[in-house]
């Protein structure tokens, strides 16, 4: 049994599958998220795909702030995931709100909505960045 545990485990950290996904805002982040995905920066050389489906995916991926419009909708894609989850926060204004906080529509940081485990500043982040949260990411999985 611990090495099937141990298999999954490499397989998890090996080939992590991620969905994008976009709460509302500028659109910054998003473009920043799928530059980081392309030959140039190259977030493959980690085993990372895009996934459509919340089912085959081990990461969530959320831009932008998150609004009541959305927030329902962000819970239940977080929900029809499968155990083990994690979420990565891009830009500012999925961290705390940006300049959309205070809005009517915005609810807060997508942190008070579902539990985050990696954060990458930025407005928008270079995807330097966000290659530094995946790598981070990949250290607390292998701590797992």
């Amino acid at each position: 049994m611990a090495v099937l545990s141990k298999l999954v485990k490499w397989a998890r950290i090996k080939s992590p599958w991620i969905i994008h996904y976009n709460s509302g805002g500028c659109n910054g982040c998003d473009i920043e998220v799928i530059a980081a995905l392309t030959p140039r920066f190259d977030v493959e050389r980690f085993g990372i795909l895009l996934k459509g489906s919340p089912r085959h995916a081990d990461v969530l991926v959320v831009t932008g702030p998150v609004t009541r419009q959305t927030k329902k909708r962000l819970v239940r894609i977080y929900n029809q995931m499968s155990d083990p989850k994690f979420v990565l926060a891009v830009g500012t204004c999925t961290m705390t709100g940006g300049v959309f906080r205070g809005g009517y529509g915005v609810v807060a940081g997508v942190d008070e909505v579902i539990p985050v485990d990696v954060f990458v500043p930025g407005c928008p982040p270079k995807p330097e960045a966000i290659i530094h949260g995946v790598v981070k990411l990949l250290e607390k999985l292998q701590k797992l």
